[in-house]
């Protein structure tokens, strides 16, 4: 688990909801059950202030680390994803994107991995569609510096129909396996934490889930329902993450809270059974 994308599970889960903020010492103790060691931690940090997603301020405990505004946005767009707290509803229409091509191959992985995130896959190099319009894309696409143009577009006819398109631009089986995978990598790392457990492996476990949960938001569309396979494998998998992130949630926040309180102290303690 890399450093910068635990930082924004952890801002995201954890933090957002406690004011978006925490203390230099908190973040590097919040991320040490994770295996992530301090130098990590702070060299994570660094980037995602020159990035623009985190802000340095002085706390009462000592140096910290404020979201800005654009980290704000899309870990509440990430959120509403992860938990599916907003409906998939679909027009019809597609929101299509054709781009003038970049030169160089880092900067067209670097671009298309950003679209993917955003809901939108490939039909190739230059075209992309979506069935959500995302209001990040035109901020993306210039601040790449890429030309291109964006329709609202219906599918009028085919041989295949709007999911001959859908199976065009995403690969399904491959996601449906992905989310079999899911489950199976993860049932024994939950399954592991019991009412014997202690708050710091709860919370570790849990941050495991959340953070490979979240890995789908770069794989997967959340495409309406009309447009997906019978016996879709990705809602097995949320029912066994939303199961298992709401048995581990209180745990994990005690631990959240304890970490938070030491301020630039040492470790929380374990509260006695």
């Amino acid at each position: 688990m890399q450093a910068r994308s635990a930082l924004f599970d952890l801002y995201g889960d954890h933090l957002r909801p406690r004011g978006g903020r925490a203390p230099v010492a908190a973040l590097v103790r919040l991320l040490a059950p994770l295996g992530i060691a301090p130098p990590a931690v702070r060299t994570a940090v660094s980037r995602m202030v020159r990035q623009g997603w985190l802000h340095p301020l002085r706390l009462s405990t000592g140096p910290g680390y404020l979201i800005t505004p654009k980290a704000a946005r899309r870990l509440d767009d990430a959120a509403s994803r992860v938990y599916r707290t907003s409906k998939i509803n679909w027009d019809g229409r597609f929101d299509l994107i054709v781009l003038d091509p970049l030169a160089a191959r880092r900067d067209r992985q670097r671009l298309g991995g950003q679209l993917a995130y955003l809901g939108y896959g490939a039909l190739d190099d230059r075209t992309w569609l979506a069935t959500r319009a995302s209001d990040e894309v035109d901020t993306l696409l210039k601040e790449a510096g890429v030309t291109y143009e964006r329709f609202a577009a219906n599918h009028l006819a085919g041989t295949g129909g709007a999911g001959d398109l859908v199976r065009r631009a995403w690969d399904l089986a491959e996601i449906g396996d992905a989310y079999r995978g899911f489950v199976a990598d993860l049932r024994p790392v939950v399954s592991s934490v019991t009412t014997r457990s202690d708050d710091e492996e709860a919370y570790a476990a849990r941050f495991r889930l959340v953070h490979a949960w979240r890995n789908f938001l770069f794989r997967d569309p959340q495409l309406p329902p009309a447009l997906l396979p019978e016996q879709w494998a990705g809602a097995d998998a949320a029912a066994f993450f939303d199961k298992h992130a709401a048995r581990l949630r209180p745990a994990a926040d005690r631990y959240v809270d304890r970490c938070l309180e030491l301020g630039g102290r040492g470790r929380p303690a374990v509260p006695a059974r």
